[in-house]
């Protein structure tokens, strides 16, 4: 299986908005505007993590939880949520990286409930996440 290399769909839970870094919040805000194509990127929330990443993983695009003010460590556990995915993306061509923008599978966990914030999806759409966290 390959995730499309790019895909203008983008998945995150945007009631967290209010509490999110400003690089996170103006990466989501560059995708509403019309893009190279005219049109914005279109947005898909399910609320689980399983159910979304899939759909990117079809389709393409990119999946996002990332770390915020509430939890700033991130929400979703390491070991059984965040590497595991990331292995699977990679596996398919895709990327996954933590709000740090560290590739998510070199990321070490201290104790097995270590949680952390995270973007996978497609190469390009990865790509364009790190530009703004730089």
């Amino acid at each position: 299986m390959r995730i499309p290399k790019k895909r203008a769909i983008y998945s995150v839970n945007e009631g967290n908005s209010h509490y999110w870094e400003d690089s996170t919040k103006e990466y989501f805000n560059s995708l509403k505007h019309p893009q190279d194509d005219g049109k914005p990127y279109s947005a898909r929330y399910i609320g689980s993590m399983v159910a979304d990443a899939y759909r990117t993983l079809l389709y393409g695009g990119i999946f996002a939880y990332p770390a915020d003010k509430k939890s700033p460590k991130g929400k979703l556990r390491i070991l059984y949520e965040c590497a595991p995915m990331a292995m699977v993306f990679e596996n398919a061509g895709g990327q996954a990286v933590n709000s740090k923008m560290q590739r998510m599978l070199e990321v070490v966990p201290e104790s097995i409930h270590d949680r952390s914030g995270i973007y996978l999806g497609s190469h390009d759409e990865v790509e364009k996440v790190k530009l703004f966290h730089k």
